[in-house]
C-alpha cells in the first residue's frame, strides 16, 4: 500500500498518496481555482508543466508556489489566493 501524508488546504485535512502534487490535491478537493485574476474571475492549473503559473499558491507563508511543479508533504499547509483572508 502506498504511503499517505496529510496536508492542509484552506485549512481542511487532506490524506493524499506520498508524491501527490499540490496540483492534484486541489483536484482531489474539486477547488475550482488557487487564485483570482485582476477581474475577479478564478484561475486555476492550466498546464500542468509550471509555464503558466495558473496554479500558484501560498505553501506555509510562501507566496507563489507553483502547485503544478510541488510535491506534497506530510504537513503541509497550502493556502489558495482565492480564499478571503
Amino acid at each position: 500500500m502506498a504511503e499517505t501524508v496529510r496536508i492542509f488546504i484552506d485549512g481542511e485535512a487532506l490524506d493524499v498518496a506520498a508524491f501527490t502534487t499540490i496540483a492534484a490535491a486541489l483536484a482531489m478537493r474539486s477547488i475550482a481555482g488557487t487564485r483570482r485574476s485582476v477581474s475577479g474571475e478564478p484561475r486555476a492549473a492550466l498546464c500542468g508543466m509550471g509555464v503558466c503559473q495558473e496554479c500558484r499558491v501560498i505553501v506555509t507563508g510562501r507566496a507563489h508556489v507553483l502547485g503544478c511543479q510541488t510535491l506534497c508533504d506530510e504537513g503541509l499547509v497550502i493556502q489558495t489566493m482565492a480564499t478571503p483572508r
